[in-house]
């Protein structure tokens, strides 16, 4: 009998919480057979939530967890006063082996800073980066960071492309991934500081294929399959990626239906339009893991619907059968030996 994937989700976090969480949980149990999910929060809440679906019971468990982190807390002393909150109880099975994934849409400050005090970093991660992947003409590329280090440093960011392209080849199958750092032009003497200092570092680092900056403009056209910046970029990127994506979509239905031959061709081309449209669509690959922890936390955005919770829940089986934590440092130790 296979071992199954422990996956610890916050069904108390994000503005659509428990409705969206549990239905999540719910769904991805019926999905694959490969998990057990364990519903951290207020039981009876879960309980009412839980009593409208079918579902493997035997894979599923409450875990009760009387305080709720809200959005607008101070993270630090959140962490440390709500020891019973939904996020600390979920994180400390992850610490404790209890899980080997941690699912939330809560707080994303709460998240990052439980992630380094409760479950802890791997040995050498200097800073734990937020890597989502994003849609590209070319499939998927991975930006890192997108929320976490807002104020990071050269050997920061040439952590982060080690350890993004550890994840593109072993999660996503992509060998010898291409490593680019955000810039505002493709010469080496441009950008700020940051990027001057870093760009030299990153050409010098052996294990990673870095093909030198990347503009914004390429970045949808899947020039490089590790997008490398600091938070507050990478952060504006996604953002404005979303943004964007959603704006199209309403744009495109607006000039369809003004006149009759767009009606008409609208219907014809709505199948097609809606399956490529899917394809960019930042929910059907779940939430950003926090790379660089000694678990697997996993943070999906504040307004996820339950398909993101699912998919970010499903996302965890790779993450653990590949061991993607114990590779990274394995990848940093092997740096230090040098």
């Amino acid at each position: 009998m296979q071992e199954l994937v422990r996956v610890a989700v916050d069904a108390m976090g994000g503005d659509n919480a428990p409705a969206s969480t549990v239905k999540g949980a719910v769904d991805a149990l019926n999905k694959s057979q490969e998990i057990s999910v364990f519903l951290v929060g207020q039981e009876e809440v879960i309980k009412k939530e839980l009593e409208q679906y079918t579902y493997p019971k035997e894979r599923l468990t409450i875990v009760p967890a009387s305080e709720i982190i809200e959005m607008a807390e101070p993270p630090v002393m959140a962490i440390r006063k709500k020891k019973d909150s939904s996020i600390v109880v979920g994180m400390k099975m992850v610490h404790n082996g209890e899980a080997d994934a941690f699912v939330s849409a809560g707080s994303t400050g709460a998240v990052l800073v439980g992630g380094q005090l409760v479950v802890g970093r791997v040995k050498g991660v200097e800073r734990p980066p937020l890597a989502p992947l994003i849609p590209t003409e070319k499939g998927f590329s991975l930006l890192i960071d997108c929320g976490a280090n807002v104020d990071a440093r050269p050997s920061h960011l040439v952590q982060f492309a080690r350890m993004g392209s550890i994840y593109m080849e072993n999660i996503m199958g992509v060998k010898n991934p291409r490593v680019g750092i955000v810039n505002i032009g493709a010469e080496e003497e441009k950008g700020n500081a940051l990027v001057k200092e870093t760009f030299p570092l990153l050409k010098e680092c052996k294990d990673i294929n870095f093909v030198g900056s990347v503009e914004a403009r390429d970045i949808p056209k899947g020039e490089v399959d590790v997008v490398v910046c600091e938070a507050f970029v990478g952060n504006v990127i996604l953002k404005l990626y979303e943004g964007v994506g959603g704006t199209l979509v309403k744009v495109i239905k607006k000039g369809m239906m003004q006149t009759l031959r767009g009606k008409i061709g609208g219907l014809l081309v709505k199948p097609s339009l809606k399956e490529t449209m899917k394809s960019f669509d930042t929910s059907e690959r779940g939430g950003a893991p926090l790379l660089g922890l000694r678990g697997l936390v996993v943070k999906t955005h504040g307004s996820s619907k339950s398909k993101e919770i699912t998919n970010s829940i499903l996302e965890c089986i790779a993450f653990k059968k590949q061991e993607i934590s114990k590779k990274i440092e394995e990848n940093l130790q092997e740096e230090k030996a040098e």
